[in-house]
């Protein structure tokens, strides 16, 4: 069976970055995710994060979450649900505008320590999007100048945790979707596992590790790449023992950016017959919020209907 791609991003500053560089590639094109060992966020930072996330789940959201499931009488489920997922979260917003000062019951040390994490790993993300570029045979910055639209890229936080199940075969933890936006960076438990992600036919297990980064990409960048870069299905399962942290980062287009395949990706017979749309990402995303856990493809399909109507200005990468 295949080893799930692990990168030590330190290896870049060396002898080693060729080989590197080539995983990276290798990820991208044939799994859409790979995990950050080395990735430069200090692990006094992470130890931080994770201690006030599960400190915070434990005094403000255990309790409402052990209600909803009583109200909904999950815990005697007898068939398996799939319009509800077995966690608990809650958002934050940071680019355009940051949304921390906003959430209620975030002490001011998590607010503070977040802040630093989420400028922490915007940085990560857009010096992975310049690696995708020089893998891809893009301009240096032509990914961060797509994201940017008008107004600069969106990112924000999902917080979650995934308490205990007693019917972790009944209710998943989150049911198998794609991401729409653009590149996720994944901080997650280290003991607790559950997330998969479908590779040939099988579900795969992502493995936990300390202090590591899991990166995968959105729909957003399957369709800049042309479809050389994937989008991948995965899921959480619910687990009976040990809640699961995951804090998911969104690195997404702005919500006026206009999304195509790059041109320099696009080969000559191909382009009377494009596979995929250009869309300005706010549209997707609405139309997103109704299809999240079904097929992306009719999700492009409806974007060509409204493709005539966008007007392209060129990418300025300088």
């Amino acid at each position: 069976m295949e080893t799930f791609p692990v990168i030590d991003l330190s290896k870049l500053n060396g002898e080693e970055r060729k080989p590197t560089m080539e995983v990276i590639n290798d990820a991208c094109e044939n799994w859409g995710f790979f995990e950050l060992v080395n990735h430069g966020i200090s692990h006094d930072l992470l130890d931080a994060v994770e201690r006030l996330t599960k400190e915070h789940y434990r005094k403000c959201m255990e309790q409402r979450f052990k209600e909803m499931v009583a109200s909904k009488g999950l815990e005697a489920v007898q068939s398996e649900i799939d319009d509800l997922d077995w966690e608990s979260t809650f958002f934050l917003r940071h680019l355009p505008e940051s949304n921390l000062a906003e959430i209620p019951d975030l002490g001011e040390d998590y607010r503070k320590t977040m802040k630093e994490f989420a400028l922490e790993l915007e940085g990560l993300a857009e010096q992975l999007l310049d690696l995708l570029c020089e893998n891809l045979g893009l301009e240096k910055g032509y990914l961060r100048k797509v994201f940017c639209g008008s107004k600069g890229p969106t990112f924000g936080t999902k917080v979650s945790n995934y308490p205990p199940c007693p019917k972790p075969d009944l209710i998943k933890g989150l049911r198998a979707h794609t991401d729409a936006g653009g590149i996720i960076l994944l901080f997650q438990d280290d003991k607790v596992s559950g997330l998969q992600l479908l590779k040939d036919g099988q579900w795969i297990d992502v493995p936990p590790m300390k202090h590591s980064i899991v990166i995968n990409l959105g729909d957003q960048l399957e369709v800049i790449t042309n479809g050389k870069y994937k989008s991948v299905l995965h899921r959480v399962l619910a687990q009976t023992d040990g809640t699961r942290m995951s804090i998911a980062s969104f690195y997404n287009p702005g919500s006026d950016a206009v999304i195509y395949p790059a041109p320099e990706l696009v080969e000559k017979e191909e382009e009377e017959s494009q596979i995929y749309p250009k869309f300005v990402f706010e549209d997707y995303m609405k139309l997103y919020a109704g299809l999240k856990f079904q097929a992306k493809e009719p999700r492009f399909e409806a974007m060509k209907a409204v493709e005539s109507t966008i007007n392209m200005g060129p990418i300025a990468t300088a």
